[in-house]
């Protein structure tokens, strides 16, 4: 795992390079590389967290063997034995690396269809001039860009690329969106003049121009009819899941697995587990207020599957402590409160283990959020018929619970809807909401459609492909990746193998959201290894008491970022709006703490970042 970075301009030199390469330090503490080529104007920055092959040999840039082509990159290749076997690489290292640009190199792009892991990769043709940049299928490694006047600048993360000089344009729509969804989605940025490459695609720079292309969609993946037979579905899963967690076990430094007690950890660590000759090493952290710890379940599960298990107890005042850190590890706004204990798990996870396996993706695949009830209820002819008149009488019904509820009833428009429903079971702002807040007339740019005519999906399974599309590689694998680099700590993801991800979008919705049960055939292959006794509770999520903090450590926040002064100076939002929400908020209306948290931190990341 590591950070990468570097560019195509004239106007930059090799002092730049070392600039913004070294930004990246946190995410490759081990060692560093540069490719600098002063004709071409082309540079290339490595920092390595060296994981497979930690000798020098592994260093990067790595040049392939006939000297023609340059790379960087950031990830694990899981099956890079298979791939050498295949291209008939004879390998003179152990290094994923060396297979990868020997591939590129008897093939060209095509072959990282043959790819299995998680990847940001740039390669430098030196014989054709092009530069190629290519990231994972699911988005699980970032990779940004600014391409304007003649540059065209790279890099892991955003705090690299400003670290020159560069215009710092708002981006007006990412505001909306982020406002709306609580984080920004897409291939936009923060800012106008930068953008992400998307999950799945590749971009070629030739002089001054930037191609992008697809190679990875799930409309591509998708066929027209599901797989509904229980027991052939649940041993496909139990055997996909397998593999993976063995894949994700490669590694040449230690290793243990993130273990929070619910069902997508479990799983993980179970498997792993059953595939180890020695107990591995599990990490879970405790929360001294009972509402948010889990951990005792965490712990029955390490009892049972018998890993070495490490549990870290933390106060609230640790937690809080890394609020004032949020702004630098994630460089643009981003509301989801759960970075916190994120943080603190690969903290302390670092100190015994420089890889670790996280659960992420589970719910996302198999149905095991809230928006994939409140889809299904959606879709009820009846309640799609009197949806609005229901939604008033809740609003007006004195329940805060049924007016929180209400929102979910008013979605714009068909369109609109899977946007709509995540956004209203978050508590964000709804589309009507931010048109009155914005100072500057703005419309969503969040990307809800999914062109496959060959099967009708039910309203739930749209909601899952919109998350997977949006949500999990801009939100959720964000998080992971920033919290976890943060500390220069590696984390993967077994249940996003992309085989995985492909079985998932062609199951039955009925093996994922039965009745009341999300997730279901992921809950029935874990059940193989784990008691389900220890999973008859509700699902809790990785969360912290924000509602609660913001009206007492945290209210500071409140008062410097949410004062009339402030957002005036910041001129994003309308004063008299946010005066409003906080008095709805300091009244009783507890669950608008997501809103009150969402402008702190958009009118924070203002005044820290951009000004």
């Amino acid at each position: 795992m590591c950070g990468i970075a570097g560019f195509i301009s004239p106007s930059l030199n090799e002092e730049h390079l070392h600039r913004i390469t070294r930004a990246l330090q946190h995410r490759g503490p081990d060692a560093e590389g540069f490719y600098f080529d002063e004709q071409t104007c082309v540079g290339l920055g490595h920092k390595r967290l060296s994981i497979l092959d930690l000798s020098a040999a592994g260093n990067q840039p790595f040049f392939s063997k006939d000297g023609r082509y340059v790379m960087i990159y950031n990830g694990e290749i899981y099956n890079f034995r298979e791939v050498a076997e295949k291209y008939n690489i004879e390998m003179k290292t152990s290094s994923d690396t060396e297979v990868i640009i020997e591939a590129f190199a008897k093939s060209g792009i095509s072959c990282i269809n043959d790819l299995n892991g998680m990847f940001s990769i740039v390669i430098w043709d030196k014989l054709d001039k092009k530069l190629y940049l290519i990231r994972d299928r699911v988005g699980i490694k970032p990779l940004y860009y600014y391409h304007n006047e003649g540059q065209f600048i790279f890099a892991s993360e955003l705090k690299s690329i400003f670290s020159l000089p560069i215009r710092k344009e708002i981006n007006s729509s990412a505001v909306y969106n982020f406002l709306h969804l609580g984080y920004i989605p897409g291939n936009e940025t923060i800012y106008s003049s930068c953008n992400k490459l998307k999950p799945g695609h590749y971009a070629i720079v030739d002089g001054n121009k930037l191609t992008i292309k697809s190679y990875w969609q799930i409309e591509d993946k998708l066929v027209s009819s599901t797989i509904k037979d229980e027991v052939v579905a649940k041993q496909q899963l139990d055997q996909l899941v397998q593999t993976s967690v063995q894949y994700c076990m490669i590694s040449d430094v230690p290793l243990g697995i993130f273990l929070s007690g619910g069902v997508d950890s479990s799983l993980v660590a179970a498997v792993a587990q059953h595939h180890s000759a020695v107990p591995v090493k599990t990490f879970s952290i405790a929360f001294e207020e009972k509402k948010y710890n889990e951990a005792p379940y965490a712990r029955q599960v390490a009892n049972h599957i018998g890993s070495q298990h490490h549990e870290f107890t933390v106060t609230e005042k640790d937690a809080i402590q890394l609020v004032d850190s949020l702004p630098n590890v994630y460089d643009e706004p981003y509301a989801d409160s759960s970075s916190i204990p994120t943080m603190m798990v690969s903290k302390l996870a670092r100190q015994e283990v420089t890889v670790a396996l996280s659960g992420d993706g589970g719910d996302e695949l198999f149905m095991g959020y809230g928006f994939y009830y409140w889809a299904r209820r959606l879709q009820n002819p009846l309640i799609s018929l009197f949806r609005k008149p229901a939604g008033i009488a809740l609003r007006l019904s004195g329940s805060t619970r049924y007016e929180r509820a209400s929102t979910l009833f008013d979605y714009p428009s068909l369109a609109k809807r899977k946007s709509h429903i995540f956004s209203q079971e978050q508590y964000y702002f709804t589309e009507k909401e931010i048109i009155n807040l914005l100072k500057d007339n703005q419309h969503s740019s969040i990307d809800e459609t999914i062109h496959y005519e060959g099967r009708r999906f039910s309203w739930a399974e749209e909601q899952s492909f919109f998350d997977i599309k949006n949500y999990l590689p801009e939100e959720l694998l964000v998080k992971t990746d920033r919290a976890s680099m943060h500390y220069s700590l590696e984390v993967r993801v077994p249940l996003l193998d992309y085989r995985l991800v492909e079985f998932a979008l062609n199951l039955s919705p009925d093996l994922k959201l039965r009745g009341q049960t999300g997730k279901y055939l992921l809950k029935e292959v874990l059940y193989q290894y784990v008691p389900k006794s220890i999973f008859n509770r509700p699902k809790w999520g990785f969360a912290v008491p924000l509602g609660k903090w913001l009206k007492s450590d945290l209210s500071y926040l409140v008062e410097r970022y949410l004062n009339k002064k402030v957002v005036e100076e910041c001129n994003l939002v309308m004063p008299d709006q946010v005066e409003i929400l906080k008095a709805q908020w300091l009244n009783g209306k507890e669950y608008l703490y997501t809103r009150i948290w969402a402008l702190i931190v958009l009118h924070r990341w203002y005044k820290e970042k951009h000004q």
